[in-house]
């Protein structure tokens, strides 16, 4: 008969763990923990929970999650090892103990990899299999044992005494090396000593190169075929790829100062077999761990032989299983700290990609540059309209160069255009150089207009994918990647929620992170900065609506399908109407959509209008349809539920419409005048004079909640807090290379943060490095660069024929 499945409690909780890797405070943890078993989505949590959550920050709340996905992991992958190990009756109570108390996968791993189908078995698996077990047990207990009696003649392990005590020490180490305590202070003697990372050229690589080498005359003659991969480091066909891990060939570092970005680089390299790495560990940590192990296992009292064999075996569990466990354990834990940091730089880098403020009100032409086959161009209207398409033959040396820039001077002045978007890919420079020419030779008056270089990270990707061909079918591809670049200027957000974050480029060493941790790392700062952003319920497109919190592509095109069929939203609450929106899913997204009131005011305008236009018309008469018509020509009736909320247009959660319902009531004021002057000039009068906390204790809520409440209604409706981010860099001319001196001193804007440094874009073509080591002062000790930051930079050094400018920062300005 089968054994029943179990499932093992481990001895640990998932708060407590939690809250110590997050440093944060346990009932707080639990909180999180809990709404997130209910369903709750992260930028839900943290706008309107804060009160459960000791107002805990976004990244944190990630950070609780993510936690808790691999404390489960370990909890189901424990039962499993568990039952498994138990089915072949091989499970002991030491195992049990120790499995319980496993906190990672490499941990649970570990202890289930002599137990694995088909696996030849440990040494000290092989030793109980012989029949040793008994006397190694008997050694570890002090009893007098007499090896001769588990001697088997002719049978290898046990043919004689040696082979006995050999196979005794070897079930001796194993049991150590598993042992909770010995296990834990080991990891605190590693952590405490200095453990040493190393890594050297391998003798492969250096065997490889000396072949390059030898033909490097060769291949000066021969067109060298360049391939470039994903992995952007993958070596193809007889390429010497060692070069960039130079800096590693004899690199020597304690693993405590050991950076992010130096361990996922060596860990390429050891991957592409350019680079052998280990661990060096001081002789100090096996004298430290001999001594604890010696004080948990050894007694005076215990006969000569059983102390003889129990030092044997310490010193046989260190160098055999202990310290290659503390290597792997101390490679594992660096590589998942790297990748963390990771994916945190290229998260905080797509946030403020994501968050920069729109450039509203101005008509774009969008350059996609391009050398022989041309710059495609699309003028976008301030609305987002595809006005005009044109491809320019800027650089093409056939081209006849005056006609063309004629054709976008012609193009900017018939449209009005204010603002030049030129995408940063192939061909920029140049096409930069001669927008900057126009500009100097004021081609464009009487039109005043600067230029702006702008990420197109992504904009080819989307050009061809299924989103761009059903908002553009009659475009044609190589022209939406311009339309895209216009778009992205005018409103970030909206434009690269359409693009897979990783695509958009704005991070470092990700393809050497998992994968599935940074898909969802990245999707949840695009929920965050979509929901906190907010979006026009009745405009926003289906890439923008599936992304905020509560909603999925599926349930945004049922709110789609909703407005072609009823119009108009009028209020949050008719999105309980939309089927396959339940109340959690209502909950979740409400606070982050918004009902702009001159959509609602018309629609509720066209409701009437028909209302009234029917009451008088002759029976069997039919009415004229207004406004958008229903899959059979008709609309709901407008109904008391459909009435216009003035606080759908804010950041208030409808579940605190009573609280601020009440609070505009004792200011005397009406909800309909919310965004006006008058009405923020008394709501930040009261709420002064009375403070957060008395509010609060009044309208027994909350004070995040109160604050939340006095916030929103202290706002203009136009209010956008992307507006206080750092606007994008505009330029009416740009400066050359070969002008660049050290010392010359320039402004900038950061285009990448890494934990290194930060590449500014300074306008010659070529971004710059500011080293870490050059930000300090005056960046303060704990405050670092982040994308899209402007800064005031001296040049250090240029090395024109390595594409390398080296920077220091002056100032961060804006700040």
């Amino acid at each position: 008969m089968a054994s029943k499945v179990k499932d093992l409690d481990p001895a640990w909780k998932e708060g407590v763990v939690i809250a110590e890797k997050v440093n944060e405070q346990e009932r707080f943890v639990n909180n999180v923990v809990d709404l997130l078993d209910k369903g709750a989505t992260i930028p839900f949590i943290a706008r309107y929970r804060k009160e459960q959550t000791g107002d805990m920050a976004v990244n944190k709340l990630r950070e609780v999650s993510a936690q808790l996905d691999d404390l489960r992991t370990v909890k189901s992958k424990m039962s499993s090892v568990f039952n498994s190990i138990s089915g072949q009756g091989k499970m002991t109570k030491q195992l049990e103990v120790t499995l319980k108390h496993a906190r990672t996968m490499e941990e649970v791993e570990m202890l289930y990899a002599p137990f694995k189908p088909g696996h030849k078995g440990s040494l000290a698996e092989r030793a109980k299999a012989l029949g040793l077990e008994p006397a190694a047990l008997a050694v570890l207990d002090g009893k007098m044992i007499k090896l001769e009696n588990y001697i088997k003649p002719g049978e290898k392990g046990v043919s004689n005494r040696g082979e006995v005590e050999t196979g005794s020490q070897h079930i001796i180490a194993d049991i150590i090396s598993k042992d909770k305590e010995v296990m834990d202070e080991i990891r605190k003697i590693c952590a405490t000593s200095h453990v040493v990372l190393e890594s050297k050229r391998s003798k492969v690589s250096n065997a490889e190169a000396k072949k390059t080498t030898a033909k490097t005359a060769e291949k000066k003659k021969a067109a060298e075929t360049k391939v470039e991969t994903k992995n952007a480091g993958i070596k193809r066909e007889g390429k010497d790829n060692s070069a960039k891990f130079e800096q590693y060939f004899d690199f020597s570092c304690p693993i405590r100062h050991v950076k992010p970005h130096q361990i996922l680089a060596i860990n390429r390299g050891e991957e592409q077999k350019v680079l052998t790495v280990k661990i060096n560990m001081p002789d100090g940590v096996k004298v430290r761990f001999t001594r604890f192990a010696h004080h948990k296992f050894v007694r005076h009292f215990f006969p000569e032989l059983c102390r003889a064999i129990l030092e044997k075996s310490i010193e046989d569990s260190f160098d055999r299983l202990v310290q290659p466990q503390m290597c792997r354990h101390i490679r594992s834990e660096q590589t998942k700290a790297a990748e963390k940091a990771s994916i945190a730089v290229f998260g905080d880098n797509l946030h403020r990609l994501l968050l920069q403020p729109p450039v509203k009100g101005k008509t774009v032409f969008g350059v996609d540059p391009g050398f022989k086959n041309g710059c495609k161009a699309a003028v976008i209207s301030t609305t987002g309209a595809i006005l005009h398409t044109v491809v320019l033959y800027l650089h093409d040396y056939k081209s006849n160069k005056i006609a063309e820039q004629q054709k976008m001077i012609n193009a900017i002045k018939t449209y009005k255009c204010n603002v030049i978007a030129i995408g940063n890919g192939v061909a920029c420079r140049e096409t930069e150089q001669i927008v900057s020419e126009m500009i100097q030779r004021n081609s464009f008056q009487p039109q005043s207009v600067v230029y702006c270089i702008v990420d197109e990270g992504g904009a080819s990707i989307y050009s061809v994918s299924d989103e761009a061909q059903k908002e553009m079918p009659d475009l044609d591809p190589t022209l939406r990647g311009a339309v895209s670049i216009a778009r992205r200027l005018q409103d970030p957000l909206s434009e690269l929620v359409k693009i897979e974050p990783k695509h958009i480029g704005v991070g470092m060493y990700q393809h050497d992170v998992a994968k599935t941790k940074l898909q969802t790392a990245l999707d949840s700062v695009i929920e965050e900065c979509v929901s906190f952003t907010g979006v026009d319920l009745n405009t926003a497109s289906q890439c923008l609506l599936r992304r905020v919190a509560g909603l999925n592509a599926t349930k945004a095109n049922k709110i789609l399908d909703w407005r072609t069929k009823n119009g108009t939203f009028t209020n949050r609450s008719q999105l309980l109407k939309v089927k396959g929106l339940g109340e959690k899913s209502y909950e979740q997204c409400a606070g982050f959509v918004r009902i702009v009131q001159q959509f609602a005011a018309d629609n509720m305008k066209a409701e009437e209008s028909e209302t009234q236009d029917a009451a008088p018309a002759k029976a069997g008469q039919k009415r004229k349809a207004t406004g958008k018509a229903g899959a059979k020509g008709k609309k709901a009736k407008l109904t008391a539920s459909d009435a216009v909320n003035p606080l759908d247009m804010t950041a208030i959660h409808p579940e605190s419409y009573p609280v601020a319902e009440r609070f505009i009531s004792e200011l005397g004021l009406a909800a309909e005048g919310v965004g006006s002057s008058q009405f923020i000039e008394k709501t930040k009068k009261v709420a002064a004079g009375k403070g957060i906390d008395k509010l609060a204790e009044e309208h027994c809520v909350g004070a995040p909640t109160m604050q939340l409440i006095v916030d929103a209604l202290s706002r203009p409706m136009s209010y956008d807090f992307r507006s206080d981010f750092q606007k994008p860099l505009f330029k009416k001319g740009m400066t050359s290379v070969a002008d660049l001196k050290p010392g010359t001193v320039l402004t900038g804007r950061v285009t990448n943060a890494t934990h290194f440094g930060a590449f500014v874009d300074i306008g010659v073509g070529q971004n710059g490095l500011i080293h870490v080591s050059k930000m300090r002062p005056p960046l303060a000790p704990n405050q670092n660069l982040g994308l899209g930051d402007h800064v005031e930079v001296c040049v250090l050094s240029v090395e024109s024929s390595k594409n390398r400018i080296g920077l220091q920062l002056k100032k961060l300005l804006g700040t």
